[in-house]
């Protein structure tokens, strides 16, 4: 057997869900409600070991993520069910994956008509059952229909894996195409869903969870991979006046080393600023009465009409019709008995 990486951890929240899933106990270690508590990646590994050495339910990684509650994922979950739209969850989700399981990494990757959200093991090559995969994906499903609707299916499902049980399992999870020993292990949102509001949102509770979330994330053992510390450095910058060099002396990092380590992750400083741009014109839109042209100026874009532009991009939608539609969902919502 493959030995996990000793350096990843799991929420405890997290491993209460996994120890009554596939034993239908909790450990006495992990009956308590430790808030941001963590325990080694290994302990949950183990206790998959022990299920399914036993012969339990081979499906169990479906059943767990199928039957997940908002507390069971700590802070994500709740950041989860006060977003307003599933693009904005699947965004929290890839930022503050860690905050749950440091043993896998999800990354979003928007195409012309569809989004594919990867889940890739950051463990020991092959220290995850492909049920601990599973369970990640169909908590992907069940996080969506918190907030679009229990009908709600993604466009399609793959696992880099064979099918560990029945195929109409994986169909009444998923309801929707599912691929066995693909490349990736892949979660498919069709991008006209992306932004489809969901209510109820309540943008000041989601800017609350985010910052604590943040906080969370700094306290973590493992380092920061350099794309996360630069997006960290941006949310707390002024976007006006950001440049490339402040990196330098910012993450003790020159220049060169940072362009490099985010090509290696697939990025660029160009794409992460335009990330926190995104993000705090959202965040300033939902939450203040500034003037787009005031808003443009503080995310460091020229003017109204740029920020138009880069918002239609962003959103699909301009910045005043984005403001009203997010004011009239949070006042549905609010107003529902």
């Amino acid at each position: 057997m493959l030995v996990p990486d000793p350096t990843a951890t799991v929420s405890a929240s997290y491993a209460q869900a996994v120890a009554a899933a596939v034993s239908g106990e909790r450990p006495a270690e992990l009956l308590a409600d430790n808030g941001s508590a963590r325990l080694p990646f290994a302990e949950v590994r183990r206790l998959w070991d022990l299920a399914l050495d036993a012969g339990h339910d081979p499906q169990a990684g479906l059943r767990l993520g199928a039957g997940l509650r908002p507390q069971a994922l700590h802070v994500l979950g709740h950041l989860l069910l006060a977003c307003g739209t599933l693009g904005e969850a699947a965004d929290a989700a890839v930022r503050y994956h860690p905050l749950v399981s440091q043993a896998g990494e999800i990354t979003l990757h928007r195409g012309p008509t569809v989004t594919h959200v990867r889940c890739r093991p950051t463990a020991a090559a092959g220290s995850l059952h492909p049920q601990q995969v599973e369970t990640i994906i169909a908590t992907m499903a069940t996080a969506a229909r918190w907030l679009a609707g229990p009908t709600w299916a993604p466009a399609a499902v793959s696992f880099t894996h064979a099918p560990t049980g029945e195929l109409s399992r994986y169909q009444e999870v998923f309801a929707c195409p599912v691929t066995f020993c693909a490349a990736d292990n892949d979660f498919v949102i069709p991008n006209a869903d992306l932004e489809h509001p969901c209510a109820p949102a309540d943008p000041q509770l989601a800017f609350l969870q985010r910052h604590y979330a943040d906080q969370l994330l700094a306290e973590l053992d493992t380092p920061a991979s350099t794309p996360e510390r630069v997006r960290r450095w941006l949310a707390q910058s002024a976007l006006d006046q950001v440049r490339p060099g402040d990196l330098q002396s910012a993450l003790n990092l020159s220049e060169r080393s940072v362009r490099r380590a985010l090509r290696e992750h697939g990025t660029s400083w160009r794409a992460l600023l335009d990330e926190a741009r995104h993000t705090r014109a959202r965040h300033l839109l939902e939450t203040t009465e500034l003037t787009t042209g005031r808003i443009a100026r503080i995310v460091g874009l020229s003017s109204a009409a740029a920020l138009g532009h880069a918002f239609s991009r962003w959103q699909g939608t301009s910045p005043g019709a984005y403001r009203r539609a997010r004011r009239e969902q949070c006042h549905e919502g609010s107003s529902a008995p």
